[in-house]
């Protein structure tokens, strides 16, 4: 799903990382899992049949979006009920060659029960995977398994900076945090990343641009980004 972009950076500063765990801290998967609803193109979001140019990987920082959803039913399994995550994906999504993307390319069956079982640790909604597989994975022309699959190889990858620390520096700078974020990745550079943060500065999401063969690369010069200098905050959650 492409949201808003409320604040966008790509950062550029000085940050040592330390090492992060798992970021499924606690998760348990109910014996009954919500069937998903169709998702479907519409005048606003409609089919886009276009050549890839790269993908990016997104990144939801959890705590925030339970501060910010709070006790919706479509948030009630990643936000309650003794699960916590720190960051989840959101999805993997191909860009285009230019400032649009490709999207709902050919029409997508609900996704399986066993396939929302198997990633619901991952993407903890059954609508968010719907909606990620429809958009986004029937441009990759891959089923949902294999699509998961490959996201969530991907995801795996990823490792974390010390996100507890981050978050009670004072005056920390989103190209603070997104030198720490590719330090504690072999090859990741600050460029390769944009962040998104609500109006009021506290970190939304992380993207990771990835070039045609899922290799890190630059994000393109037409995706807006903000000063690195830009101040960020980031929710605990109580922890």
């Amino acid at each position: 799903m492409r949201i808003g972009m409320r604040v966008i950076v790509a950062g550029a500063a000085m940050l040592a990382p330390l090492a992060a765990q798992a970021q499924a801290y606690r998760c348990s998967v109910p014996q009954a899992i919500d069937t998903p609803r169709p998702d479907t193109p519409d005048a606003r979001d409609p089919v886009r049949r276009v050549a890839t140019g790269g993908y990016t990987l997104a990144l939801t920082w959890s705590p925030q979006y339970c501060r910010t959803a709070g006790d919706t039913r479509s948030a009630r399994f990643q936000c309650g009920g003794g699960n916590r995550f720190g960051f989840t994906l959101h999805g993997l999504w191909p860009d285009g060659v230019g400032k649009t993307w490709p999207q709902y390319c050919r029409p997508a069956a609900i996704v399986p029960q066993a396939v929302i079982r198997r990633n619901l640790c991952t993407t903890p909604s059954p609508q968010l995977l719907q909606h990620e597989y429809a958009k986004h994975g029937t441009c990759m022309n891959l089923t949902p398994a294999r699509y998961f699959a490959q996201s969530g190889r991907l995801f795996a990858q990823v490792r974390y900076p010390d996100m507890d620390a981050l978050s009670r520096r004072a005056n920390l700078t989103a190209g603070q945090f997104a030198v720490a974020f590719a330090r504690a990745n072999r090859g990741l550079n600050p460029r390769s990343l944009r962040l998104t943060a609500t109006r009021d500065g506290w970190l939304d999401e992380v993207w990771i641009c990835l070039d045609t063969n899922f290799k890190y690369r630059r994000c393109p010069t037409h995706q807006a980004s903000l000063a690195p200098a830009t101040r960020l905050k980031l929710w605990r959650g109580g922890r």
